[in-house]
């Protein structure tokens, strides 16, 4: 099936987007996108101080072919990023507009109008000026309220226009960050794999599909997204997008976070800054996946036919035994405490539901490792996939110390209810072998 028969079959299954359009030149059509969409209701562009050329060539087009324009509305702060703050600025402003907004942007721009639609309850569609993630087409908004990073539900686009040739334009580091969050897919369909193998969450196939079908095809060429090729930056927006229509099909982004993600959103909730600037979303998950990559070779090399369900499962901790455990690990971390708790309570498994895990991993063991060996990159190829691209490889880049990574890893099977391969390590006993495996003598990370 070809790339964009492929698209056209997501666009049947999404439950928000109704059109895409990926093409060089792809700008001057924006019009033509959003009469289909919206036929003649009003508009308003709503974009950045870095993608106002942009926003104005497309305001051009659209006043060209008849539609009515309200004026643009351009963020302009020196400190503009997904804050709560700027989402009642936009709300505040659009809500006596009758105006269907376009978002001209990447990230920010893209949950700011996502969820400011969504609070008054009107549709919209974006123009998406970089390849650097795959929210664009996914469900929810990603948003700072009172110091933490949350997610927010809100529907996707109704449409979303994404031009190569404007995209080899965006900011230093952006393609990497974007190709550093496909490559996360990769490991996350492996949870997703021991997840349905252990009868926790069944995989959803066409969903699994829409992301991995073509995923490593898509991150073959690492390093011509590095010179800024055209086509190779339009094959990582395809990657992108398809993850975010998985997304979109599930309500949920099991299909494209796994382990590799719960590191980002732990050091999004603590506000992660390198030399006085925020990390990208994908250089934090590209870290997250080099970890979780060397998790999943753990997890291979150990022989799990060996482990014992029975004798796992009588000494498997009480829920006042792990709370205070939770309690001793995020001791002075009172936001990460509070979701650590949450998290837990939701996912915590009786003696008798860890002995029967247990049992069906070494029943399903020699498939189980089959199918993850079939799916995984080894950890050499994704550094080289990371480096090849600019992305960071090193916890070291991001401001993150070998200490600090490894009180991140510990803190891992308490952050999210989804189960992902380190609740499979934490519950077989296996966390100090692994931290051993990590960060001791000769580990990747040797404290």
């Amino acid at each position: 099936m070809e790339q964009k028969d492929f698209i056209q079959r997501a666009l049947q299954e999404t439950m928000d987007t109704k059109a895409v359009l990926i093409e060089k030149g792809a700008l001057k059509k924006v019009p033509q996108v959003y009469k289909q969409l919206f036929g003649d209701k009003k508009a308003i562009i709503v974009t950045d101080k870095r993608n106002e050329i942009f926003a104005t060539e497309v305001d051009s087009y659209m006043r060209n072919e008849g539609i009515v324009m309200e004026d643009m509305y351009i963020f302009d702060h020196p400190k503009f990023f997904a804050n709560w703050t700027f989402i009642e600025q936009l709300e505040k402003d659009l809500i006596d507009k009758e105006a269907i907004a376009i978002g001209i942007g990447a990230g920010v721009i893209n949950d700011l109008i996502k969820l400011a639609s969504e609070h008054l309850g009107r549709q919209y569609m974006i123009v998406a000026t970089a390849a650097s993630m795959d929210g664009y087409t996914a469900y929810g908004a990603s948003i700072t309220y009172e110091g933490n990073k949350q997610n927010f539900d809100c529907k996707a686009p109704l449409g979303v226009v994404f031009d190569p040739e404007v995209a080899v334009n965006s900011r230093a580091g952006q393609s990497a960050s974007g190709y550093a969050d496909l490559l996360a897919k990769v490991t996350a369909g492996a949870d997703w794999i021991i997840a349905d193998a252990l009868g926790i969450d069944k995989i959803d196939i066409f969903a699994f599909n829409l992301v991995q079908k073509r995923l490593k095809d898509s991150l073959s060429e690492p390093e011509k997204v590095a010179k800024a090729d055209v086509d190779a930056i339009q094959r990582l927006a395809e990657g992108l997008l398809m993850s975010g229509f998985a997304m979109q099909a599930c309500h949920s982004s099991r299909p494209s976070s796994g382990l590799e993600h719960l590191f980002s959103h732990y050091w999004d909730m603590e506000g992660l800054t390198h030399n006085g600037k925020h990390i990208s979303h994908g250089f934090m998950v590209g870290i997250g996946t080099l970890v979780s990559t060397a998790c999943l070779e753990f997890i291979l090399s150990y022989d799990m036919k060996s482990i014992d369900p029975d004798a796992l499962s009588k000494k498997w901790q009480t829920c006042d035994e792990q709370i205070a455990h939770i309690n001793r690990i995020f001791h002075d971390m009172p936001a990460h405490l509070k979701r650590a708790l949450e998290e837990s309570k939701k996912k915590y498994p009786s003696p008798e539901q860890i002995r029967r895990e247990l049992t069906r991993l070494v029943n399903s063991w020699d498939k189980l490792k089959l199918k993850l060996e079939k799916q995984i990159f080894s950890y050499e190829e994704v550094y080289e996939k990371l480096s090849l691209v600019g992305a960071k490889t090193k916890p070291e880049d991001i401001g993150v110390s070998r200490e600090k990574l490894k009180n991140t890893l510990l803190a891992m099977p308490f952050m999210r209810d989804r189960y992902t391969n380190i609740d499979l390590i934490y519950r077989a006993g296996l966390m100090d072998n692994l931290i051993e495996h990590l960060f001791g003598k000769n580990g990747i990370w040797e404290i």
